[in-house]
């Protein structure tokens, strides 16, 4: 992390929020090190995904360009865009 980071504004970014795990414990080890403030940022979001989030997290703002209906049987937004991990690696 950068040095002095209690008197800095975190944003933590991930292109999608799914299940919204891991931007939860992102959003947790970020809080260790007590920063100013944190926002969350994502292009696309699931209904389940912000309200865990929200929950885990209610002191932390989330800006999302579009909240798409659901996550199917495999955590995976619906319609959505794919595996993130997997369109920028070609794994797929």
């Amino acid at each position: 992390m950068p040095p002095e980071i209690s008197q800095r504004d975190v944003v933590v970014v991930d292109p999608m929020l799914a299940t919204g795990n891991s931007a939860a414990a992102a959003i947790s080890r970020v809080k260790q090190l007590t920063p100013l403030s944190i926002k969350f940022v994502c292009l696309i979001a699931s209904p389940e995904g912000l309200e865990l989030l929200q929950s885990e997290h209610p002191d932390v703002p989330i800006f999302t360009a579009a909240i798409d209906e659901k996550l199917n049987e495999h955590g995976y937004i619906v319609p959505g865009l794919g595996d993130a991990g997997d369109r920028i690696y070609g794994t797929k």
